[in-house]
């Protein structure tokens, strides 16, 4: 029983289904995106659903690409989906097309011609969309609806010929126009588009079938049991249904994998889409961030897109936690961007190793340290030898960071100033400021200090307790390193529901790039970080008081180029 509770709405079904024997207690999902764009993390909720419900009940699910508009498809985006879908850790049983189906569904167009369910429409869109009426108006019959079938059947097969001019003439269900779904209302199921040639098919069809039309015969086709959607689908459930209706009953071309029985027909089942504050979902949109230059690409780590995601060094596990989180209901709602967040942060913390990076330098001088200097041994993650350790250099000249020094300071800052108190070098020694320099412009260059050999960490007298300790580097070792800080893409909370320009809504802060000096133990980072499966394999680190961060793949044997995954807790709010 403590199982049951843990269930969602959607396998609660699927277990009832189960348990009364329908489809012979099969279970068959499928993931149908369209190849039009990258996929985000909208699509990852839906993926974590349909192949989870697959694995979790020893069943099914195949990877179809609803590619039934040649005009904005590409195999640019099959090639990235099929990517993005195995890093996250799922596996396909088979990888489907609706251009499959393209005969089997022209046969069934012309079927429906024949039967009367179906004419040849030459209205405008502007014309079929005024004449369906409103949600409380019966529609108007348009003026082609009883056109003869020989007609019809004559001037579909032209269209498909490419005798016909795009737009010219479309394939209407002949169904009800009364009907208070207005998707009832005679829908378009066949258009023409000979612009394009399909990345496929090529030239071979001029007429392609609609979402509609195609979807609920390919889910039939494939034997799927459970047609899982995202809530907009909830009023096109009827149409899919009554499609599916006409061709109950007959057996699939293409399904000698699976026994179908007089009670099987795919089922369609609809949980809430996943929104995201500070943010937009949509691959219009998306679309033209990337073509007018807005973003640096589809994968830039602002952008909500699994492989703009993986490269701000987000993780396939925390990317599914994320989703378990956040759970499937049939309401929706908006998620804050910061859950996300926290999970990352949750899933790096124990594991990310520290590294200091200084990104505001000013030179530091130990005056009365002699020597070449020393090696510092470190904890990569403190209060975890477990996890390793590495070695710092350390010698008369370091890096500190600007604001860790004041050279007038009141008795509230506890870091360095002239005549002040102890201040420890994390990991290292305790020491006192005794005085600075400024360049000819007042600019701060230089602190000058003394230390106390005694008192370095992790010797008998390494336990002197100071108010305050700060991060280090060592002048000569040290690495310079670009980090790019990324922020929220959008300055408004919810900028679908803005009223505007969308573009308008950017965050002018949501990159930041700047020059810092890290710990030499970068320097082995310094290539393109190692690629399996098309995917660059990447390297996470903590940098102390900045953040979590990863090597970019823009990194080369010349410099090292990290992305600021996420901050060390959430200040948007503040």
């Amino acid at each position: 029983m403590e199982e049951d509770k843990s269930l969602n709405f959607i396998e609660q079904i699927v277990e009832n289904d189960l348990q009364e024997g329908k489809n012979d207690r099969r279970i068959q999902t499928r993931f149908p995106p369209e190849p039009n764009g990258y996929l985000h993390i909208g699509h990852v909720k839906a993926i974590c659903m349909d192949f989870g419900i697959a694995e979790r009940y020893n069943g099914v699910c195949n990877l179809r690409f609803d590619d039934t508009n040649p005009v904005k498809e590409d195999t640019e985006y099959v090639d990235s989906i099929q990517q993005d879908i195995r890093w996250l850790g799922f596996h396909w049983g088979n990888v489907f097309y609706a251009s499959d189906y393209f005969d089997q569904l022209y046969d069934l167009a012309i079927r429906f011609i024949k039967e009367g369910k179906a004419y040849v429409d030459e209205q405008t869109a502007e014309q079929i969309a005024e004449q369906k009426g409103t949600p409380t108006e019966p529609g108007t019959p348009s003026p082609y609806r009883d056109r003869p079938v020989e007609e019809n059947l004559r001037l579909f097969e032209a269209m498909q010929r490419g005798e016909i001019e795009d737009g010219k003439m479309v394939l209407r269900a002949k169904i009800d126009m009364a009907n208070p779904n207005m998707h009832f209302r005679d829908p378009i199921i066949y258009r023409i588009i000979t612009t394009h040639p399909h990345h496929r098919t090529g030239r071979k069809w001029n007429v392609y079938p609609m979402y509609d039309f195609a979807h609920g015969q390919s889910d039939y086709f494939e034997g799927v049991t459970h047609s899982i959607c995202t809530l907009e689908f909830v009023v096109h459930r009827p149409l899919y249904d009554w499609f599916i209706d006409q061709f109950v009953g007959q057996v699939p071309s293409n399904a000698a994998d699976w026994k179908t029985g007089s009670d099987y027909r795919p089922r369609q089942y609809e949980f809430n889409r996943l929104n995201i504050t500070y943010t937009v979902m949509s691959k219009r949109k998306m679309l033209q961030l990337v073509k007018e230059g807005l973003v640096a690409g589809w994968d830039d780590p602002r952008m909500p897109t699994v492989c703009g995601l993986r490269r701000r060094g987000y993780t396939a596990e925390a990317i599914r936690e994320f989703i378990r989180k956040i759970g499937y209901t049939k309401v929706e709602g908006m998620i804050d961007l910061g859950l996300l967040e926290h999970t990352i942060r949750e899933s790096l913390k124990n594991t990310a190793p520290r590294i200091c990076a200084i990104f505001d330098p000013v030179r530091l001088v130990i005056t009365n340290y002699e020597g070449d200097g020393e090696t510092i041994v470190a904890e990569n993650i403190d209060g975890n030898p477990e996890l390793g350790t590495r070695q710092i250099p350390f010698a008369r000249e370091l890096y500190i960071e600007r604001g860790d020094f004041l050279e007038q300071a009141d008795k509230n800052f506890y870091r360095l100033s002239p005549g002040g108190r102890e201040v420890r070098l994390k990991n290292a020694y305790i020491i006192q400021a005794t005085g600075c320099e400024h360049d000819a412009d007042g600019n701060l260059t230089t602190v000058y200090a003394t230390y106390d050999p005694l008192s370095k960490s992790g010797t008998e007298g390494g336990n002197r307790k100071t108010k305050a300790t700060i991060n280090w580097v060592e002048c000569q070792s040290c690495v310079d390193v670009e980090a790019r800080l990324y922020d929220r893409l959008f300055a408004v909370e919810n900028p679908s529901a803005e009223e505007g320009d969308f573009r308008d809504l950017l965050n002018p802060d949501s990159l930041k790039v700047v020059t810092c000096k890290a710990e030499q133990s970068l320097r082995s980072e310094m290539h393109r970080p190692e690629v399996v499966d098309g995917i660059a394999q990447v390297n996470h680190y903590q940098l102390l008081k900045q953040g979590f961060f990863v090597i970019d793949p823009d990194t080369d044997d010349r410099h090292i180029v990290l992305n600021r995954t996420a901050s060390l807790k959430d200040n948007w709010q503040k």
